[in-house]
């Protein structure tokens, strides 16, 4: 269930697309643990056929499962697109793959989204990461080491030398 738009709507008037593509049709094949797009890619877009190009104007939201790389705390990263745009020839050399009066629109949303996506998600940007163990400390007096050290027998030949 690819985002296509066919030309032959085009053809009278502009075309107006809101709705949801499910995270599985992006084929975002993330390799990182840390980011994990679960909730699907909600889209309203304006399409115009200008000459032999297509303008995609809209918005784009996908909401997007992180852990922080510092803390490892889960958190939900909000990739918002609020302006995105997207230019298509419909001829020349890089013109777009023309499919039974269709073209496709996913590889051009999967490549923005994976271009906005963070490289090291943070729960926040003063995150200071994991706490740090602080050691424990002896609660009574008679756990201390009551034989001498090996270096305190060293310490008496040095001085026992002078």
């Amino acid at each position: 269930m690819a985002l296509r738009i066919n030309l032959r709507y085009l053809e009278r008037d502009d075309l107006t697309l809101k709705g949801e593509l499910p995270v599985a049709e992006l084929d975002l094949d993330l390799r990182d643990e840390m980011i994990r797009p679960e909730k699907p890619l909600v889209y309203e877009l304006l399409i115009q056929k200008l000459d032999d190009n297509l303008l995609v104007r809209g918005r784009l939201f996908l909401p997007i499962a992180c852990e922080c790389v510092r803390c490892l705390k889960a958190f939900e990263y909000e990739l918002d697109l609020p302006e995105w745009t997207c230019l298509l020839p419909l001829a020349g050399e890089e013109k777009v793959t023309i499919t039974s009066d269709s073209v496709d629109l996913t590889p051009f949303l999967r490549e923005d989204i994976l271009l906005e996506l963070p490289q090291h998600p943070l729960c926040k940007p003063e995150c200071g990461g994991l706490k740090k163990p602080t050691p424990e400390r002896p609660k009574s007096s008679s756990l201390r080491r009551t034989e001498p050290s090996a270096w305190a027998e060293l310490n008496k030949l040095i001085v026992r030398n002078e």
